[in-house]
Order: structure tokens, then C-alpha cells, then sequence
């Protein structure tokens, strides 16, 4: 449908994302049945056998379908399992593979229980510490097969979950220990770089980034990620990833309209034009770490003064999505600026579309401790 979005009026883009890309009835009541029988399996069952007490203290929905931007026809699902035996950051990286062994085996022995009308097919992973055990479910009353990326994760956030602080104060001790973890990680493992490894530990934060937004922010975000899967098709390339044009496209929205209601041609090409400067982009929100403390605070210094393209990870800022091969965002930089001329960013009297005014990188970046960076801004 490459050539029907980019020739779709900019007025009728709105009706677009609703025909084509929001999931339909059916398909959100399949995702959702089958992500109930996973977590039930998860949560009652799964462990139940184990050779150690093993106990999940909950199942998080993360990824597209946890944050409300799935599209249509992509049935999903991550679902991030936290274990009570898990102690640190360091259990996780080391225990992960263990757990997935055993939910691996409880799925294969539950194909042989007559009265389950489920089937699940398991992708098989040579890799013996693997960070996700890969599965499709199906059912008769299913109209597709759904897939699911079961991923273990240490519950860092369980102790000031209940917490009536606000989300700063609530969560300052934990990223002093992230950054301690992932530099000691780092010394130990000088082949891996550990920075940005325990962010499913943050799944709810980064749930709770999107939540409360508008429902038409949500749509941008899917007609975005719907451009970048054409884009993928087309360069067949290690391209930025989804969650990478999610947050783009937050923050576009946030710098540039920040409305309830708002015209999505103008919100579209204010991303394109985002990642055609993406060699300038510096962008990182300070919702949940606080920078009044110093280590928090010369860490985030050290993360912004590194090679461009930065966009951090809300929930965690040892994570920045935006590390990729340049060649990957040269590639989709050069299908973005051919995507400025199409029909798609015409107003009805022929002329362009204006791009929201937003900085690809902020005049101050941190106040006091950190030199001033002129902002670049994007005008037409």
C-alpha cells in the first residue's frame, strides 16, 4: 500500500489510519483472548514443576500491544515475565536462559493435554542463554495465529511500586544502581556493551510514558510505524527501530503541537523531516530519573556528549534506541526527504504541508553542568 498512503490526500490521512491501520474488533478480541491463556499459563501453571521454587510476580503486555500502537495485522505480543527469583540485574542476564528452558518445557508438555484446545509452536534458539523464548499460539476460535516474545526480567521497580511520591522521588535509588550495574558489567564483559540491556526491567515506566495520551498521538504513532515497515521492505536494511520512530514521534508532538487535536499531515512530516536531520538529534526526557543526583547527572552528561543520533529511552537512560549503523539512517533519512514531495504532505490549493517548528536538539541540554549546544530547528 506504499503507493496508496503516499498519494492519500493530507486531509483524508485520518481516514487512512482508521480504514487501514487501526486493528479491528476481531482482531484486537484474538490478541487479547490469546494473550489471557499465555499469561494465565504464566502466572498458574508454568513453574508449578520446577526443580527451585520459582514464583511470577506478574505478567506485563509490553511492546506496541502494551502501549496501544499496534497495527493492523501484526498479532504480537511481548510479554515480560518478572520472577520474584530474580535479584538484580545481574540474575537476569545470568538466569534468563534457565527460565526460558523450563517455560520452554512446560509448553511442550501442555500440547499433550487433551482438554486445552490450544497449540503452540516454538521457534527454536541456538542460543543457550537466549533473552526471549519466541512462540505462536493457535486456536479453533482464534482467526489467526498470534505471536508472542516471552522475555524474563528482574522486578526492579517491585519496592516503590506502591510508593505515593511523585514518579521522581519514587524512583531516584534505582537508576544510581542501573548505571553502577551496567559500568561493572561493562569492565567484566569487555566484548559486550551492557548499556541499554535491562530495560524490559523498566516495561511499566515505558508503558506509563504513553499513558494518558492523546487518542490521535496514538494514530500518528501508527501511521509512522506503518511508513518505517515500508521503508524496511523497501531498503532491506538494519533501519532504526519501531520504538525508535515512537518516541520520534512523541517528541514531535510534545515540542511541536502538544494539542489534543491536531493536523497529522503536519505531525507525519515533522517525524520525516526529524530523520532527515537525525545526524543532529539529541533528545531525551527526564520524567523518572532525577538530575539533582550528581551520578545520575554526569552520567546523562556523558550519554548526550556521545555520536549523534541520541534518543534515550525514557525509562532508562543507559539505553539510547537510536545507536545504530549510520548507513541505516542514511537509508531511511533518503526515503524520508523523497516522501516530502509526495501528494500526501499537499494542502487542497497544491502547496506544501508545514512542518511543526521543533529543535532537533535543545539549546540548553543541561542546565549549569553542561555547555550551552545552539538548537537547530526545523522551518519551512
Amino acid at each position: 500500500m506504499e503507493h496508496g498512503l503516499r498519494s492519500i490526500p493530507s486531509w483524508n490521512l485520518d481516514k487512512f489510519i482508521e480504514d487501514y491501520l487501526l486493528p479491528d474488533t476481531t482482531f484486537g478480541a484474538d490478541v487479547k483472548s490469546a494473550i489471557k491463556v499465555v499469561c494465565d499459563f504464566l502466572k498458574e501453571r508454568c513453574f508449578q514443576g520446577a526443580a527451585h521454587p520459582v514464583r511470577v510476580s506478574k505478567v506485563v503486555k509490553g511492546g506496541s500491544s502494551g502501549k496501544g500502537t499496534t497495527l493492523r495485522g501484526k498479532s504480537d505480543a511481548d510479554l515480560v515475565v518478572f520472577l520474584n527469583n530474580l535479584t538484580s540485574f545481574q540474575d537476569q542476564l545470568n538466569r534468563r536462559g534457565e527460565f526460558i528452558k523450563e517455560i520452554k518445557k512446560q509448553l511442550y508438555e501442555i500440547q499433550h493435554e487433551r482438554h486445552l484446545r490450544v497449540k503452540f509452536e516454538v521457534q527454536s534458539s541456538w542460543w543457550p542463554n537466549a533473552r526471549a523464548l519466541s512462540f505462536k499460539l493457535s486456536a479453533p476460535y482464534l482467526h489467526q495465529e498470534v505471536e508472542f516474545d516471552v522475555l524474563p526480567a528482574f522486578d526492579v521497580l517491585d519496592e516503590p511500586r506502591n510508593n505515593q511520591q511523585n514518579d521522581i522521588e519514587c524512583y531516584r535509588a534505582i537508576y544510581p544502581s542501573l548505571i553502577d550495574e551496567c559500568i561493572e558489567l561493562d569492565k567484566e564483559r569487555d566484548d559486550l556493551d551492557m548499556e541499554g540491556s535491562f530495560a524490559l526491567s523498566f516495561t511499566e515506566l515505558q508503558k506509563k510514558f504513553m499513558s494518558g495520551r492523546p487518542p490521535k498521538l496514538r494514530n500518528l504513532i501508527c501511521l509512522v510505524k506503518y511508513w518505517h515497515q515500508l521503508c524496511l521492505e523497501k531498503v532491506g536494511k538494519a533501519v532504526p527501530t519501531r520504538y525508535t520512530m515512537e518516541l520520534l514521534t512523541v517528541y514531535a508532538w510534545e515540542h511541536g503541537s502538544g494539542v489534543a487535536d491536531f493536523n497529522t499531515a503536519q505531525g507525519f512530516r515533522t517525524v520525516l523531516k526529524l530523520i532527515t536531520n537525525y545526524e543532529y538529534l539529541i533528545i531525551y526526557w527526564t520524567v523518572y530519573y532525577d538530575l539533582r543526583d550528581r551520578e545520575i547527572h554526569d552520567y546523562l552528561r556523558r550519554q548526550l556528549q556521545k555520536d549523534r543520533p541520541i534518543v534515550l529511552d525514557p525509562a532508562d537512560p543507559t539505553r539510547n534506541v537510536a545507536s545504530n549503523t549510520i548507513s541505516g539512517w542514511d537509508s531511511l533519512a533518503q526515503e524520508a526527504e523523497k516522501w516530502l514531495d509526495y501528494p500526501c504532505f499537499r494542502n487542497m490549493d497544491g502547496s506544501q504541508v508545514r512542518s511543526w517548528v521543533v529543535l532537533v536538539r535543545p539549546c540548553v541540554i543541561i542546565p549549569a553542568l553542561l555547555h550551552t549546544a545552539s538548537g537547530k530547528a526545523i522551518v519551512e
